[in-house]
């Protein structure tokens, strides 16, 4: 247990307020100062309330005082992506085309259960233009840097939430992954997150890109994100593609390890080009669960690249936001979504109708690999993280997020849950992230997977920029 307030977990807070050795107070004020402290460096807010936070843990205070504490996050600092609507924020989405004016008075599920748990809410993290690429900078809110240096990109687009997780500016973070976007910018900043399986968390309003888009949480250790999960995983009406609720605390049986759990360990999902260092530290994951008494053996689910299909969908999907904006108006738009948007203009019904297909097709082969196996084990991002203010790595011949995180989109189309677990630093100190794949409705064993190699090899959280 760490004695820097700002970096202690989630459930260690909790323990400390049942006992009353510490208040919700003082754990508040601790996560502003490091909030005045890193966010110059990082840019990882868009809306940061401050006034709020504290009245909010006053509020906790005297009801863990009084011994009446709400729910399962009284008194935890947390953070909302700025794709995900709360109650008396602006939200933007990232974009100049989006109006600042409210009313803001709807909570969206995920906001709307940790309010109604209790958690202090300090305010909106960065996401680059409705969220559509995997790296954090739009027009409107700038650029956000990488705590572990502040030269690179933390990923995207739930980057600005990895971004505070990773330095202690809040401990629960709700981001948001329509292609990898919670998944990648924990890979790149050394946090914990997961995309739970396609309903699981409630999402409200729709979004343009249906059901591939999810809600979840991003934080410092497994536990805190088995607890976010049962938070946010209860039900809200507002969402017709939710899955029935089924009461679950996710906490339950995190530690019973994996013995005998039969893993697939892909290096490569048979097409992509994995840079060698993370090669190296994903095969020693590997091992290292093998080690755990898990039955680790090589075996790729047997798809082909989905990139193209997938584009197509996602871009397509996207061209409605694009759409909706006056022409007057659409050069105030990321240059590169439009550009991207306007290059699948061409696909129709049938073209649509291709890539459900193709979705269909791999929704099958990866029930069938889960048939026999209990969970996939793959590299997370192919790189480590790279410039920021580039949506692709330079020298490298490549056009789009897709071609240097081809690990995460698959499994969006697909609906199953997957996480990124740290498993390391690179030769030039910088992390790495296996990513663990279940069966669907299963988060209990990707969870469990990731808390077993957790505990084997704690992650580590970067130095604190200053400035």
């Amino acid at each position: 247990m760490t004695n820097d307030l700002a970096m202690m977990t989630a459930t260690d807070l909790l323990t400390h307020y049942r006992r009353k050795t510490l208040s919700p107070v003082e754990v508040t004020e601790a996560v502003l100062a490091r909030i005045d402290q890193c966010e110059p460096a990082l840019n990882a807010f868009c809306v940061l309330d401050g006034d709020f936070a504290m009245a909010e843990a006053r509020d906790s205070e005297q009801r863990w005082q009084s011994g009446e504490p709400v729910g399962l996050l009284d008194g935890v600092p947390t953070t909302i992506k700025d794709v995900v609507a709360a109650k008396g924020w602006p939200t933007r989405r990232g974009s100049r085309t989006s109006p600042a004016e409210g009313p803001w008075d709807v909570d969206a599920p995920a906001s709307a259960r940790v309010r109604e748990h209790g958690a202090v809410l300090l305010g909106k993290t960065t996401t680059p233009e409705y969220g559509w690429k995997g790296v954090t900078d739009c027009p409107l809110t700038g650029t956000t840097r990488n705590p572990w240096n502040t030269d690179l990109t933390p990923g995207g687009s739930s980057g600005g939430a990895a971004a505070a997780c990773a330095t202690g500016m809040g401990a629960l973070h709700v981001g948001s992954d329509g292609g990898g976007s919670i998944r990648m910018p924990s890979a790149f900043t050394g946090v914990f997150g997961i995309k739970a399986t396609s309903g699981r968390v409630p999402t409200f309003p729709p979004n343009h890109l249906g059901d591939t888009v999810h809600h979840g949480p991003m934080t410092r250790t497994v536990t805190d994100t088995a607890l976010m999960l049962t938070a946010l995983s209860q039900p809200d009406v507002r969402d017709w593609f939710a899955i029935p609720y089924d009461g679950r605390d996710w906490r339950v049986g995190l530690d019973d390890g994996i013995r005998g759990l039969r893993i697939a360990y892909s290096r490569n999902l048979g097409y992509a080009d994995v840079d060698p260092e993370i090669a190296d530290l994903v095969e020693a994951a590997a091992e290292a669960l093998a080690d755990l008494s898990a039955i680790v053996e090589e075996q790729d689910p047997g798809f082909e690249n989905p990139q193209e299909p997938f584009r197509t969908n996602f871009f397509s999907c996207l061209r409605p936001v694009i759409d909706a904006v006056p022409v007057e108006h659409r050069d105030e738009f990321d240059p590169a979504f439009v550009e991207w948007v306007d290059a699948y203009r061409h696909v129709d019904a049938d073209g649509l109708l291709a890539a459900q297909g193709v979705r269909m097709d791999l929704g099958h082969s990866m029930n069938v690999l889960f048939d026999s196996w209990d969970l996939l084990l793959t590299p997370q991002v192919a790189i480590a993280a790279f410039a920021v203010d580039a949506e692709v790595p330079a020298g490298r011949g490549m056009k789009s997020w897709m071609e240097w995180s081809p690990f995460t989109y698959p499994f969006n189309f697909t609906g199953h849950p997957a996480a990124s677990v740290p498993c390391g630093l690179t030769p030039t100190g910088l992390p790495a992230a296996i990513q663990l794949v279940g069966p669907r409705y299963r988060e209990d064993l990707v969870l469990r997977g990731a808390r077993a190699y957790e505990a084997a090899h704690p992650f580590v959280m970067p130095p604190l920029p200053e400035g």
